[in-house]
C-alpha cells in the first residue's frame, strides 16, 4: 500500500468530516458526538482546516485518514487521528502516528478516552506512556480520558 500525505484543503472537508463522524461512531459509541454531522462539517471547513496543521492520507487517489497536530510552549499536540474503518489495521494509524512525531518533535501529547483501549495500546506501541487520568469534565462528551506523552 502506497500512502501519500498532504495539507488539507477546504475541497477535503467533507470527506474529513466523513471519515471523522463515522471513526466516532463505531470505535467510540460510550462517548457520543455532542454536535450534529452538519455542525461538524462547519467546524471543519471554518476552523480546523483553516487554522492549519491539518495532514490528509491519502491512498489509490482517496482520503482514507487524517492528523491535527499543533503546538504549544511547551508540547507538540496531536490533536486529531482518524482512519476511515474500512482502512484499520492497514498501516495508516501508524504512519500518521510518525508523521506528527517528526512535524512537532518531542515532547508530543495526545488524548484518548480511558475505554478506548485500542487507542492506548497503539499509542503505547508507539512509545507513548499514560501520565495523566481525568474525570472527563474538561472534555466535551465529559467521558473519563487520558494524557499520554511521547517519548
Amino acid at each position: 500500500m502506497q500512502v501519500r500525505f498532504r495539507g488539507a484543503q477546504l475541497a477535503d472537508a467533507e470527506r474529513i468530516a466523513d471519515i471523522y463522524v463515522t471513526s466516532r461512531k463505531r470505535h467510540i459509541p460510550y462517548a457520543a458526538l455532542v454536535h450534529t454531522d452538519e455542525a461538524i462539517l462547519s467546524w471543519i471547513k471554518q476552523a480546523l482546516i483553516p487554522q492549519g496543521g491539518v495532514t490528509v492520507a491519502i491512498v489509490e487517489s482517496h482520503i482514507q485518514g487524517f492528523l491535527v497536530v499543533s503546538r504549544s510552549a511547551a508540547f507538540g499536540w496531536i490533536d486529531q487521528l482518524y482512519v476511515d474503518p474500512t482502512s484499520v489495521g492497514l498501516g495508516l494509524g501508524s504512519a500518521l502516528v510518525e508523521l506528527a512525531k517528526t512535524q512537532v518533535g518531542p515532547p508530543l501529547r495526545v488524548y484518548t478516552f480511558q475505554q478506548n483501549e485500542r487507542a492506548r495500546r497503539f499509542y503505547r506501541h508507539h512509545g507513548f506512556r499514560e501520565i495523566e487520568l481525568t474525570d472527563g469534565s474538561a472534555n466535551e462528551e465529559k467521558t473519563p480520558d487520558v494524557l499520554m506523552e511521547w517519548p
